[in-house]
């Protein structure tokens, strides 16, 4: 596929992201690969040595000089769950980036004879939850709930009308909650409960949920870069040990070095108690099961987990 001597070349937006800058680092170390960082500042350049491209905005980025030559795309880029909202109009924000700025690369890639482009949805293009045995699969309906998931289920959807129309080659990953070195949100909040050895009502918490390390994350799109077998396809990845609420707060602790302090307490109360409190989405999260089969992108690539969850923790942990 390279079209440069032998060498691949892969431009990733979203460079300095959580997930792009770990991508572009171990892309980076790859004699391979012509590596090109898409950026939207100047201040953003994720590590020395690296090609990199200052667009701005995704949605109204000009896409030429980036693309020119390139032989494959991976779209990082995203309006993520923000925990302090404060748009007028949040669906319409998420659409501009996830949406607008996805048709806009796609078509960009097409114009420019990119062969593929591989882009990072999220298994909240599914839904939720899941019961605890019956883990979501790629050729489940799609049933998104919040801004985040509709804009990545309408953002794959404009995708594929352009692979459909142009001939680019289209491959979608759908992870679980990533985590690992320089995540946010909600995971990070609760690592920093953890960390100051504050008591936690979740020892009755019974549930699975599917997670993904950052760096089994970067391996499940390195296996999509060249694959003929990914073209065309949508796979669902994890790291392929479900995870309690208890047991990813005992495994944070470990790598941590502090004790896991859980405690007993009826999750009805702990989701009424939330609702009360204007936080039943995070409380969800941590009482509900939410699995993935991943098992598409094992058959079909041969791709498996290689970052064990306690050393992808300890790493996290490090960086905190």
């Amino acid at each position: 596929m390279g079209s440069q001597g032998e060498k691949l070349v892969v431009a990733v937006t979203g460079a300095s992201g959580f997930v792009g800058r770990a991508l572009v680092e171990k892309l980076g170390a790859n004699s391979a690969i012509d590596l090109r960082a898409c950026l939207r500042t100047r201040s953003d350049l994720p590590m020395d040595g690296v090609t990199a491209f200052i667009l701005g905005a995704v949605e109204t980025a000009d896409w030429t000089e980036a693309l020119a030559g390139a032989d494959v795309v991976v779209h990082t880029v995203a309006r993520t769950h923000v925990l302090d909202e404060r748009d007028a109009d949040p669906m319409a924000a998420y659409r501009r980036v996830n949406v607008t700025g996805t048709r806009r690369l796609a078509e960009a890639a097409a114009k420019a004879g990119v062969k593929r482009l591989i882009f990072l949805s999220s298994i909240k293009v599914n839904g939720e939850a899941t019961p605890i045995d019956r883990p979501f699969t790629a050729a489940d309906a799609p049933r998104p709930e919040d801004a985040y998931g509709i804009s990545k289920w309408e953002a794959e959807q404009a995708l594929w009308a352009i692979c459909t129309a142009t001939g680019l080659e289209g491959v979608v990953l759908r992870p679980p909650l990533v985590y690992g070195p320089g995540v946010k949100g909600n995971l990070r909040q609760l690592m920093k409960l953890v960390a100051r050895g504050l008591p936690l009502p979740l020892g009755s918490v019974r549930n699975k949920r599917s997670l993904i390390g950052v760096g089994n994350l970067v391996g499940a799109i390195e296996a999509c870069l060249q694959n003929p077998a990914a073209a065309g396809r949508t796979f669902l990845v994890s790291d392929g040990n479900d995870l309690s609420t208890p047991e990813l707060v005992e495994a944070m602790a470990k790598a941590m070095g502090v004790p896991a302090r859980l405690w007993p307490f009826l999750p009805a109360l702990l989701a009424a108690a939330a609702t009360v409190l204007g936080r039943s989405g995070m409380t969800d999260r941590l009482l509900g099961s939410l699995r993935v089969d991943a098992r598409d992108i094992t058959t079909a690539l041969g791709w498996s987990p290689q970052v064990a969850i306690a050393d992808e923790l300890a790493r996290m942990a490090n960086t905190r």
